[in-house]
This record gives structure tokens, sequence and C-alpha cells, in this order.
């Protein structure tokens, strides 16, 4: 700051007013800017740190303000909020659909879409095989099943409670004789989707967890949870029931029988809702997604195709 300021304000201070004395603040501020010119440049967002540090470091007396608030701390806050509130607002922002399964721009030939990954068991030698095809004018992905299971999957991060509405397209040429939802060896079914949800021991029960700490030391990194949309040959859709295998997956019967095989048919599920229904507490984060044909335990043969997989949020969040 210039000297010639300084000894001015030192002798105007008693009789300046309000106006006149944020007038020379200002002038005196763009002093100091002129100096700061010729010195290396920094972002002015660590500048705006910076002054705000050195403002809480300077000792604060009630008489500094009315409200013994320092007027350089309120300003140096305002100029951080300002600074802030641009990338905030945008992080803020997301987007209304989340595509999972974005199937319909694969490449023809693929064995597996981009993204996605084998989900393969090790004690099941036989696995289904997975190609990125054309049905039509739509690219999928088709699954043939001979006494065989695996699946493909894709890691995600989705926020049930935030994106509940779970959408996606499928066809089967036939049903399973032999499935049977409620029985080990009839869990297979022509075609289904896994959504699997992480471990988050806020959410979780003390016997729930030991169970799941078990399950872990056996089996490595697994979900704490798992609900499974199935196209079954009898039960009824609707229909709600625990894995044969283990009560930490839950299968959902979404069609049923004969009558829409061959055809293609658009399925939409509030996944929120589902998992509160099936499990009786707030789901966890989403943290991923699965489709599988599999009959290697009835020994039989299925096809499958495969449309895009969407979450998006609920037209009630999204009409805020």
């Amino acid at each position: 700051m210039r000297q010639d300021v300084v000894a001015f304000r030192v002798r105007r201070t008693r009789t300046l007013t309000y106006r006149e004395r944020l007038r020379l603040r200002l002038r005196s501020s763009n002093d100091e800017s002129d100096q700061a010119a010729s010195r290396p440049s920094t972002s002015t967002l660590a500048l705006a740190f910076r002054w705000d540090a050195r403002s809480r470091r300077r000792p604060t007396s009630a008489s500094e303000s009315g409200t013994g608030v320092k007027v350089g701390s309120i300003k140096s806050l305002l100029l951080l909020s300002v600074l802030l509130s641009a990338p905030v607002a945008v992080m803020a922002e997301s987007p209304s659909v989340i595509e999972v399964g974005k199937f319909s721009n694969g490449t023809v030939g693929q064995a597996m879409p981009d993204g996605w990954k084998p989900l393969i068991f090790k004690k099941i030698p036989n696995h289904t095989s997975y190609e990125v095809v054309k049905d039509g004018d739509v690219t999928v992905v088709k699954a043939i099943s001979e006494a065989s299971a695996s699946g493909l999957i894709k890691p995600v991060v989705i926020d049930p409670k935030e994106y509940p509405i779970f959408r996606w397209r499928w066809k089967i040429d036939n049903v399973l004789q032999r499935s049977d939802v409620a029985l080990k060896e009839g869990d297979d079914f022509p075609a289904r989707l896994y959504v699997t949800f992480e471990y988050d021991p806020d959410k979780v029960g003390f016997s729930k967890m030991l169970k799941y700490k078990v399950g872990q030391a056996l089996f490595g990194d697994i979900p704490i949870a798992a609900l499974n949309y199935v196209w079954d040959a009898k039960a009824p859709v609707g229909t709600i029931v625990e894995n044969a295998y283990t009560d930490f997956a839950k299968m959902v019967i979404v069609e049923s029988g004969t009558q829409k095989v061959g055809r293609w048919i658009d399925e939409e599920r509030n996944i929120y809702e589902d998992y509160k229904k099936a499990f009786g507490e707030e789901p966890p984060m989403i943290n991923g997604v699965a489709i599988m044909s599999d009959t290697d335990n009835t020994k039989e043969r299925a096809t499958a195709y495969y449309g895009d997989i969407v979450f998006q949020k609920s037209v009630k969040a999204s009409s805020r």
C-alpha cells in the first residue's frame, strides 16, 4: 500500500463516512493488486484461501464490528462462496438416466460388450456363450446356455434411492422344463439380471455381518446382497423368494411361462422398493449389474437376448 494513502487514512479515520472508508479500502486493495501483479501468478482460489487464513489468524475484537465478527472475514467467506459456487453446482447436477448396458451401440461379433467382464463360477466348468449380434435392426447381446452357467458383469456405483427405476429389454427362445425357483437342482433360468449391493457396515445387523464375514473368508469379495430378476417357467409373476443356495440373494419373478416367448419384452422395476420388500431394510449402494443364462442344474438348453439396461431417477424426483 502506498505511504501517502496510509497517512491519509490515519489522519481521517475519525471523520470519514462509511462510504468514504469503503472507497479508500477498494483503492488500497487495487494498489496491492498492482504490486501482486509483478510476482509469480497464483490461482485465485489459492489466494482466497490464504486471504481467509490471514483474516482468521489476526485477533478479533468485538469493537471491530457491531456483531463482533470481522468485516474482512465476512468478505473472504463471501468471495470463497462465489468462487466455489460454480464447481459445486456442476458437481451437484446428475444425469436423469445412467446407461449401464448400452448394447445397442455395441460392435457385432464382440464376445463381450465394452465395460463388461466375465462372471465365472469356479465349480462350474461349462460356460454360457455370449456374443453381440443384430436382432432385426437392433444390436443386442445373445446368450446360449447348454448345461452351463456363467454371466457378464459390469461394476457400477449407483445409489438406488436416487436412481430407483431399473429398466431393461429381453427375449427368450424357450423356458426350462425342469427349473424350480425353490430348489437347488432347479435354480436355472433362461434369462436373469443380477443387481448386487455393496457391504455397508452401518446398514448391516450383527448376525448378518458375521455370515457375510464367513462368506467373504470362503469366497473372497462378495456382495452383501443381490436381487435376481428372472424369467421362470411356473412361479407367479411378482413372487419374491430366497435363493435356493443363500439368503443373501432374493429371486424376483418378472416373467413366467411361455406366453411371451419369442417376443421382446420391456421391463421396469423400482429396485429401491424391491430391495426393501425383499430384505426388510434400506438398500446400500449398488456395485454391480450382471446378465446370465444358466442351465447347469437342469442340463437343458436355453437361448436369450438382452437389450439395453438403464437406471433412472423417478418421475417424482426428476420433476423437483
